[in-house]
Order: structure tokens, then sequence, then C-alpha cells
């Protein structure tokens, strides 16, 4: 998966379609992202203590990888992402201004 924690992304399908985010959690197990701000639902959650209220919470769901582009830092444009080897190791590398991304 290409997508990292941390990456600055936007999704390009979906009803959150042009929305910016941050990547809050990947989970590589089934090739979904965790974006903030995006993708909301409200989940019910019923009292636990006697006397406390039940409330509506709103958190953010997965959304597939393939619905989403990584913005690059340098060029601050939706990009592919590609990888370059060096000697040292290999990294991810934007596919429109061939910057190296964190």
């Amino acid at each position: 998966m290409k997508v990292k924690k941390g990456d600055n992304v936007i999704v390009i399908a979906g009803k959150d379609k042009g929305k910016k985010g941050k990547v809050v959690k990947s989970l590589p197990k089934y090739e979904k992202v965790v974006i903030e701000g995006v993708n909301i639902r409200k989940r019910h959650v019923k009292p636990r203590r006697q006397g406390e209220k039940g409330q509506v919470i709103e958190r953010p769901s997965p959304v597939h990888v393939s619905n989403v582009m990584v913005i690059c830092s340098k060029c601050n444009k939706p990009t592919r992402i590609g990888y370059k080897l060096y000697k040292d190791g290999k990294s991810r590398v934007c596919k429109k201004c061939e910057a190296v991304l964190g």
C-alpha cells in the first residue's frame, strides 16, 4: 500500500470527493485508510454509568485506498507515487516533480 499514516491526501471518488485531509490510520490488511474529517459516520452510544445520558458520536470511517491520492508537499498537487532505489534502500517519489515524499 503506497499511502501511509501522516500523508496529506485528497479524495478522488465518492460522496466526499474533493475533500482534503491527513491520514490518521492506515489499514493495509483491508486496503483502507482513515482520513481526518472525511467520511464522517454517526455512532449511537448507550450510557455506561447510571445517570449518564446516551449520545451520538461522530467519527471518521475508513475509505478505500483507491479513492484517495497523495498530495505532494513540494508541488502541492495530487500525484501518483513511484519508488526510487538507492544503495541504502528505497523511497517514495512524486511522479510529477520527482520529489522524495516523507
